[in-house]
């Protein structure tokens, strides 16, 4: 069993405000500025032409920080902020790594080891070492070529974070497969994963399918399973923009986030003092309950006689069989299992109806399922049975996380390269590449529990704190004989998540790089990043590290690979234009430094990559879920605050819930006064694969039967079960029980 050691409480007591974002994000943005060196310092680090190192929504490059590709500014928020002002911190001292030992980083929280400073020499500890010590970078780069030239390359694997740059991504996936191992993945696999698996089974293509000018010519924006107030809080400006022309807000969320109800946009003086409404319906659904809902929405279109004939039998495919399905279903089957009256549904299908053009967007409330991949397709069939794909103004929208981690994906970071980058890879580097079945994210750490792994490398990010079953995450991570981490910060991974041997190399931020980098947003735009002058000495570049080690792993006179060519980004980015689809542009990009959407990703005329050339329908049955809740059970579901980005946590409080510590549970208040328990009381919160004892109980606007936990933390009992279809671990649906 774990326990949260007891977090102290930051703020005595915290008041939920009237609306999200305004004077307190003001005065945030204010503090941490002065935090990090002073306004000045950070306005000049937002401000140079680096793409933003926080969500997907993308801003900066060639424009310069804080504008967006429509030439907007200021575009910027908290999460710009939080990432920068870590980027800005001073270096953690020499001594810091003597005075803290393993056993006394156990009790740090992720916010603490974020805090503790930007790392910048290499760190090295042993099996018997029970303290991180400082080595050299020769040492660090000799001990990996020495463990990876010993190392059979299928008993290996390769994680990405989606904050490193299609340069270094394409870099380290070359690196890998030439050395012999397809066993290459990202954090995709963990988050999104879902719906690119479900967008390519119904249009050919895994991204969103409209730009961000879209935003501006629609009339309705679903907003399901997602929270753009915290975690994409740059999205609330064009929500503002869009409620004033007029637009219409759905969201479909089990927990009531003030956000999206009311949301305060600093940057724009009138909702800043007045606040603009968000939502026009919001639903709350049982957790789980997004098919039967949206599956629900769709029948009740249809029975409207509003379906858009034109488009599904002429730009659509196997319409009729999900018609029948939706004619099969009974509207007790469906109100039951989404926990929506049909009076809620019939009002969001109305709405619907009278719209003209709607877009569609979700985040990891939809994908982190069981069924993620057939939620987004329930979401797509209600999409196209009004022809609300393949034309302006209308679509679908996956809200993504990191920033780059659409291009991480684009330039080749996955198992199983599609036939025609496999071939142009060989061709274009003259190499034999291996043809092995690749692992997945889940499946390599399933490996490594089976004590099999005996060599990984993290390009970013921190895989253990992204782990669903935190115990097992553990365990596969520490029978890892080297695991190599490339990171700025520390996180829970360099001390829960070590190898047998561990080491930690410093890298620069991506507005430290020498050279220039590349990032690809949620919009399928490519932004160039200028990179900028190193703050602290030792830390070197993603690229400069992967290509050292290329030139000590893979310079045996046989390989036709110059890896010391590979030093330069340019040369890079030639070889992507070669090899990479609708990547062309960026061979010339740093003579042009004209940025570019992707082509062939975005769709304004009803035709698609598809073998018909038809968007395709599917038949959504509705999940079983595991049956009825007992008594005693509640369904959890993890999330994030508006005060940390991923597994980063910047912030303990979360004010927007009004919850100053993270060690909480959020639940319905009459499961509160049903299981016999009281605000503040500590309980034990049990599931399947563990539990998590000093919890307190904590009243949210959810529906009974349903609580939400803090990711991270959390993590401990939430089990690795996965979508067979995507392998995407289900954070979002957890039995769980509770006890004092």
């Amino acid at each position: 069993m774990s326990a949260f050691a007891g977090f102290p409480r930051t703020i005595p007591f915290m008041r939920t405000p009237s609306a999200a974002g305004g004077w307190r994000a003001i005065w945030y943005t204010i503090s941490k500025g002065r935090k990090a060196g002073g306004l000045f310092r950070m306005y000049r680090a937002l401000r140079s032409r680096n793409a933003c190192k926080t969500c997907a929504l993308g801003m900066g490059g060639q424009l310069g920080g804080m504008v967006n590709e429509r030439g907007r500014f200021p575009e910027v928020c908290k999460k710009s902020i939080q990432a920068m002002a870590a980027d800005l911190q001073g270096a953690i001292q020499p001594q810091f790594f003597d005075d803290f030992s393993f056993e006394k980083l156990h009790s740090f929280s992720p916010r603490e080891l974020e805090a503790a400073g930007r790392i910048t020499q290499p760190l090295y500890a042993g099996p018997l070492d029970s303290n991180y010590r400082i080595i050299t970078w020769d040492d660090a780069l000799q001990r990996i070529s020495t463990k990876m030239r010993d190392t059979k390359p299928d008993d290996s694997f390769f994680y990405f974070s989606g904050r490193s740059s299609n340069e270094a991504g394409f870099l380290l996936q070359l690196l890998a497969r030439v050395w012999g191992t397809n066993n290459i993945n990202n954090c995709s696999y963990y988050c999104h994963q879902a719906s690119g698996v479900g967008l390519a089974s119904v249009t050919g293509s895994g991204t969103a399918t409209v730009v961000l000018d879209d935003l501006q010519h629609c009339d309705l924006i679903w907003l399901i399973g997602c929270n753009p107030s915290s975690n994409h809080p740059r999205l609330m400006t064009s929500l503002m923009h869009h409620k004033r022309r007029g637009g219409k807000v759905i969201v479909i969320n089990p927990l009531h986030e003030l956000g999206l109800q009311r949301f305060r946009v600093p940057s724009d003086p009138r909702s800043l003092l007045f606040g603009t409404q968000i939502a026009d319906i919001y639903i709350q659904p049982n957790i789980g309950g997004d098919i039967a809902l949206l599956t629900g929405i769709t029948k009740a279109i249809l029975e409207r006689d509003a379906i858009d004939e034109s488009f599904v039998n002429e730009h659509a495919d196997n319409w009729l069989a999900a018609r029948d399905h939706l004619q099969s279903l009974a509207w007790d089957d469906i109100t039951n299992a989404a926990g929506v009256p049909r009076d809620i549904i019939d009002r969001a299908a109305e709405m619907y109806r009278q719209s003209q053009n709607a877009i569609f967007c979700w985040a990891m409330g939809i994908t982190h399922h069981a069924h993620g991949v057939e939620n987004v397709r329930a979401i797509a069939n209600l999409a196209m049975s009004r022809g609300m794909l393949g034309r302006p103004g209308a679509g679908l929208l996956p809200l993504r996380g990191h920033s780059n981690v659409q291009g991480i994906g684009s330039v080749g970071v996955t198992p199983a390269l599609k036939q025609h980058v496999f071939d142009a890879l060989q061709n274009n580097f003259n190499v034999q590449l291996p043809t092995t079945p690749g692992m997945d994210t889940l499946d390599c750490m399933e490996r490594a529990a089976a004590n099999t792994i005996r060599f990984a490398m993290c390009l970013g990010g921190n895989l253990f704190g992204s782990n669903p079953d935190a115990a097992f995450a553990g365990r596969a991570l520490n029978n890892i004989d080297q695991l190599v981490y490339l990171n700025t910060t520390l996180n829970t991974g360099h001390i829960h998540g070590r190898g047998r041997e561990t080491l930690i190399l410093p890298v620069l931020a991506r507005d430290e790089e020498p050279q220039s980098t590349t990032q690809e947003s949620m919009f399928n735009y490519v932004r160039l990043s200028d990179g900028g002058p190193a703050r602290h000495d030792g830390p070197r570049a993603e690229v400069e590290v992967i290509a050292s080690v290329g030139e000590r792993v893979l310079n045996n006179g046989t390989l036709p690979i110059d890896w010391s060519a590979m030093h330069v980004h340019r040369n890079i980015r030639s070889a992507i234009a070669d090899i990479i689809p609708g990547y062309e542009a960026i061979g010339a990009i740093d003579d042009t430094k004209k940025e570019f959407h992707i082509a062939g990703r975005t769709f304004h005329a009803p035709t698609f990559p598809t073998d018909t050339g038809n968007a395709q329908f599917h038949v959504v049955p509705l999940p079983e879920d595991g049956g009825p809740l007992a008594d005693y059970e509640l369904r959890l579901m993890t999330v994030r605050s508006e005060g940390q980005f991923n597994t980063v946590v910047y912030e303990e409080e979360d004010i927007y819930r009004g919850q100053e510590r993270r060690d909480v549970i959020m639940m319905n208040e009459a499961d509160i006064e049903r299981l016999g328990l009281s605000i503040d009381q500590r309980i034990t919160v049990r599931s399947a694969c563990g539990a998590l004892s000093n919890v307190l109980v904590r009243y949210a606007n959810i529906p009974p039967g349903n609580a939400v936990m803090y990711y991270p933390e959390a993590n401990v009992i939430v089990p690795k079960t996965a979508d067979a279809k995507s392998r995407t671990p289900a954070f979002k649906n957890t039995r769980i029980t509770i006890g004092v």
